[in-house]
């Protein structure tokens, strides 16, 4: 299948800054080349709805799961039991169910790249009202590592994509769509306008290294440690940026 770059990047840059998503969904015509969007909520209902894109598409080269579902910034035990399990199903259930049905119709084929999308927690590091967020994306990075050990010896490999701080409605707002409070943290907006990036920049990165990679447990990683320390170097130059 060839794979045109430009259509590719403005596919990866709606996957990294959706404003929502559907309870339900319709199928595309892939010649439009639409993003599918699913809002996992269990087995039953996610299994019908997504493994039907092989017999639409004919075969799948690569497969992003973005299970990216947040909640109000606040401490644990304060979180509610809606949003714990919401946060849960999506980011790290939904990621597993997406997976398999992609590992299966890979397999099938004979071939194919899985990929996750990494955040916060995915590193190790511990960001207090956050931590829930953090849980799913720190046992996404071993699900997504174990993964690419089963599937040694086969022609189907999977890896990782770490963004980095991305400008989206995740960050802006609440999960009930409202306006979110990081906006009068002061430090976290400093911290925000010097490493984040909007969705088109990362993507712009993201997908020529996608589209070469052959290494089965890559991890494609846009802020790299270097990168940002050359940013809080020149943070004078980043200040209201983007938010």
């Amino acid at each position: 299948m060839e794979i045109n770059l430009e259509e590719f990047q403005t596919l990866l840059s709606q996957l990294t800054s959706f404003d929502k998503m559907y309870e339900q969904v319709r199928f595309v015509d892939p010649v439009k080349k639409e993003v599918l969007f699913v809002k996992h909520k269990n087995q039953e209902e996610i299994i019908p709805v997504l493994e039907p894109c092989f017999g639409i598409w004919g075969e799948i080269d690569i497969w992003i799961n973005n299970a990216g579902q947040n909640t109000t910034r606040m401490f644990s035990w304060e979180t509610d039991g809606t949003c714990t399990e919401n946060i849960i199903k999506t980011n790290l259930i939904g990621m597993i169910y997406g997976s398999q049905i992609a590992a299966t119709g890979m397999l099938k084929q004979g071939h194919g790249a899985i990929y996750s999308m990494e955040g916060l927690g995915s590193n190790n590091m511990v960001q207090p009202k956050t931590i829930l967020y953090g849980t799913t994306k720190h046992a996404l990075t071993y699900f997504m590592r174990g993964l690419a050990k089963e599937l040694e010896g086969t022609n189907v490999i999977a890896g990782r994509l770490s963004p980095g701080m991305v400008l989206t409605d995740f960050i802006t707002k609440t999960p009930d769509g409202k306006r979110s409070e990081v906006f009068s943290d002061e430090k976290f907006r400093k911290t925000f306008n010097i490493l984040a990036d909007k969705p088109e920049t990362v993507a712009k990165y993201f997908v020529p290294r996608i589209l070469k990679n052959l290494k089965n447990d890559a991890q494609i990683a846009w802020l790299t440690n270097r990168k940002a320390a050359w940013r809080f170097m020149t943070a004078g130059f980043r200040k209201d940026r983007l938010i």
